[in-house]
């Protein structure tokens, strides 16, 4: 019997997050008695598109069964998608919701489906953190993931829906990785609007940027001591760094 062979295509290979389900990948196939190929977009979604078309367009006999992916970009590369289809490749899309899979389900039979954790949800236990710790109302600063990113919108809705009414929050933007949120936090503490800014906590939306944020406030502030008193929060909790960086 053949052996099935599948690409799992993830964003970045400095992400927490992303090198969990990496991980994840790699103990299912090895579990399961298939073949996998890891590749990483390095947060671009053109590199990302051209990746995969690469694959799509090769000789059908080297063709996966199946492409499993989380997209850089806001679209989700409907017109990839319709290629792998159109090739017989199956095509799995992580942690985003797309409106185009009912339309190729009408015209191709391959598996075509979405897999997502609920991002609202995970928003709305991040901002009952936030009440938790200010009941009374206070100013947090909110480092998101990227403006495109659906999972940072649904995060950014569910944590405004759970907050105590009275915090306002600045928001920023950075990659999901800590070196964007480092850059991020770094270049807004240099500004001299910032300096008399009272924060009451620092909100990211994944572990990785919460301690890219710290590290910004303990190298790059004057008042280091009096920031890094703050509550800085993450959000994943995965074992190897959420987790662990609240155990230290």
């Amino acid at each position: 019997m053949k052996k099935l062979k599948f690409v799992v295509s993830l964003t970045t290979n400095d992400n927490d997050y992303q090198i969990e389900q990496a991980a994840a990948a790699s103990e299912a196939a090895s579990r399961l008695g298939v073949d996998i190929d890891l590749l990483y977009a390095e947060n671009d979604a053109i590199l990302q598109s051209q990746q995969l078309l690469k694959i799509i367009q090769s000789n059908r006999d080297s063709h996966p069964d199946g492409i499993i992916f989380e997209p850089v970009g806001g679209t989700a590369m409907p017109q990839v998608a319709r290629a792998a289809a159109a090739a017989g490749i199956a095509w799995v899309i992580l942690n985003r919701e797309v409106d185009y899979l009912s339309d190729l389900r009408r015209n191709f039979k391959v598996p075509l489906f979405s897999l997502s954790s609920d991002h609202e949800e995970i928003g709305r236990i991040q901002g009952s953190q936030v009440a938790a710790l200010l009941p009374h109302g206070g100013s947090v600063l909110l480092i998101q993931g990227p403006g495109e990113n659906l999972a940072a919108k649904q995060r950014t809705t569910g944590m405004y829906e759970t907050k105590t009414p009275g915090v306002q929050v600045k928001a920023m933007k950075a990659n999901w990785t800590e070196a964007s949120a480092y850059k991020a936090v770094s270049s807004w503490l240099k500004l001299s609007t910032s300096q008399p800014s009272t924060l009451d906590a620092i909100v990211a939306q994944d572990d990785s940027m919460a301690l890219g944020a710290r590290k910004a406030f303990q190298e790059n502030s004057a008042s280091r001591d009096s920031w890094l008193a703050m509550p800085f929060l993450g959000i994943d909790g995965m074992p190897k760094t959420g987790q662990s960086f609240v155990r230290q």
